[in-house]
């Protein structure tokens, strides 16, 4: 073409303002050509293809491994790839088929099916050893005067800690030996069955720790309940035949 593309180095390519551009062009084209290929699956008993979700942390490590091993023997020609953010992305520009988020964070223009549990919870947990040496909290405001396993946003921030009870809403900035982003959160988990503070996670995460006696609640009154995620994709004439099973798939599994 005479125009260079993509800048490549031993570790990187990116594309260029040339190749941008060119791509923007070209990526309505080849979605309509992708469903046109597509439509052989029509003609087939079980569709076949690729099938590709951007989905958070909590999503692959809690729904995914309960859901994907039915679909894969229900529709065995169907290849599933999972790709984990905590970021919130544009699957179309990720080169996503479908993702998994939770209500407040979709777009407006796409379509969303539930997934999952519809009421989940987070959870405050720690290892008997700590809550021994240290006391349990009655009140949310006494985790600041606690050993807290933090996390960090991909952006940056910290997270916050929120409590609900009758009414009353606390929110505080927990402080302690331990900040680990949203990927490392096992070693977060890991870090409070050692004893070394309170953690917050989902609820389902930390199951089965408290059924094994390694961390016991905390603070349980005072977990906030929140409506379960979503799969969402885009709206637009032709859904691509391995997302609409795993759609149908979702819909009639039950939680």
């Amino acid at each position: 073409m005479g125009v260079r593309l993509l800048n490549r180095t031993t570790r990187t390519v990116t594309v260029t303002e040339a190749g941008a551009r060119i791509l923007a062009r070209l990526t309505a084209a080849m979605a309509e050509f992708d469903a046109a290929l597509d439509v052989a699956n029509d003609y087939r008993a079980l569709p076949n293809g690729r099938l590709k979700l951007n989905v958070p942390v909590n999503a692959a490590r809690l729904m995914l491994p309960r859901i994907l091993p039915p679909f894969f023997a229900a529709y065995p020609d169907i290849q599933v790839e999972v790709v984990v953010t905590t970021s919130f992305v544009d699957i179309l520009a990720a080169g996503c088929d479908a993702g998994i988020r939770y209500g407040e964070r979709l777009e407006k223009d796409m379509i969303a099916v539930p997934i999952g549990p519809r009421r989940q919870r987070f959870a405050n947990a720690a290892a008997p050893a700590y809550l021994e040496k240290h006391g349990m909290p009655q009140h949310p405001s006494e985790l600041l005067a606690h050993a807290c396993l933090a996390g960090r946003f991909d952006s940056g921030a910290l997270s916050t800690w929120e409590f609900e009870r009758e009414g009353e809403v606390v929110r505080i900035e927990p402080g302690g030996p331990l900040i680990v982003q949203s990927g490392a959160v096992d070693l977060a988990l890991a870090a409070a069955v050692a004893g070394s503070g309170i953690v917050q996670l989902f609820e389902e995460w930390l199951q089965p720790a408290f059924a094994g006696g390694e961390l016991v609640p905390v603070l349980e009154p005072w977990w906030p309940a929140f409506p379960g995620p979503f799969l969402y994709y885009p709206g637009r004439e032709h859904t691509p035949a391995p997302l609409r099973a795993f759609i149908d798939f979702t819909r009639q599994y039950r939680w």
